[in-house]
Formats: C-alpha cells, sequence, structure tokens
C-alpha cells in the first residue's frame, strides 16, 4: 500500500488506522471485563472526559461523541509523533518495535496521569493488572503501528 506523501494525509491516514486499531482493541477488553456490557458504555466513558456525568444519561449523542473524542485524541498523538519523528534521530534509528512500544508507554503514562486525572472522566483505584493491558495497548495498537508507519513514510527515507 502507498502512504500519503503529504504530513497532512499521512497524520490523517496513521491517525485513523491506530484510533481504529485503539478502539476495537479497547472494546473487546471491555466486552471481556464486563461479560458483555454495551459497548456504547465504554465510549460514554470516554465522552465523560468532557460531560462528566452527563455523558451516562442514556443520550444517545453520548456514545457518538467518546468516539469523535477518541479519534480527536488518537490524531493528536499521531500529530506528535510525526512531528518528533524527524527531529529526534534516535527515533528513527532504533528499531520501529522498540519506538513504539516506548511511545505507547509514554502515551499512556500521559493520559493515565495527567489527562485523565484533569477531566471530567469518573476516577476509580487504579489496578495494576488493567494498567498493564490498557498501557500494552497503547503500546501494540498505536505506537506500533505509528512507529511502522513512519518508517515507511517516503518523506522520512534516508
Amino acid at each position: 500500500m502507498r502512504l500519503p506523501s503529504s504530513f497532512p494525509g499521512v497524520v490523517l491516514f496513521a491517525g485513523l488506522i491506530v484510533g481504529t486499531l485503539d478502539i476495537l482493541s479497547a472494546m473487546v477488553y471491555f466486552t471481556i471485563v464486563t461479560h458483555g456490557q454495551p459497548i456504547s458504555k465504554l465510549l460514554a466513558y470516554v465522552g465523560s472526559g468532557v460531560f462528566g456525568k452527563a455523558a451516562f444519561s442514556g443520550d444517545p449523542a453520548m456514545p457518538w461523541w467518546g468516539l469523535l473524542f477518541h479519534y480527536c485524541i488518537a490524531m493528536i498523538w499521531t500529530f506528535i509523533f510525526f512531528l518528533l519523528y524527524p527531529k529526534i534521530t534516535v527515533l528513527r534509528r532504533t528499531p520501529a518495535v522498540v519506538t513504539g512500544i516506548a511511545y505507547g508507554a509514554i502515551v499512556w503514562c500521559i493520559m493515565n496521569l495527567m489527562v485523565v486525572p484533569l477531566s471530567h472522566v469518573p476516577h476509580g483505584p487504579m489496578r495494576l493488572t488493567s494498567a498493564l493491558i490498557n498501557m500494552a495497548i497503547l503500546m501494540v495498537m498505536i505506537g506500533i503501528p505509528l512507529s511502522l508507519i513512519a518508517k515507511r513514510w517516503k518523506r522520512y527515507s534516508y
């Protein structure tokens, strides 16, 4: 597959891919953990970052807002990665899998230790197993694909 040649094009392409991989993984994990609760609850949870408790009111628009916010967040992290990639030599010289794992871990830390606590998302105790699974999802579904796409993108081929 040929990647878009422009910076906005590759960011949009990669953001849609990693956003989709991430949300699908989160949906599978959510379904397993909650024994089949409706996916709309997961998406409302994402929306609660902005809407707080109102996201759980049953308004049918809330899951859609959550999905929109999810993709916006994925696009922001994709944009940051592609902005940093050409500027930090070690990113280009390190194997894509290692770069991706590191980036996924950084994304998890910033989102869970800084962004989520500042949002309206309901907070509960952090559980180690859940945290490690969610971090692994970000590493595998966001970090590694972004790194592989960036290495293939012709603008960065050396």
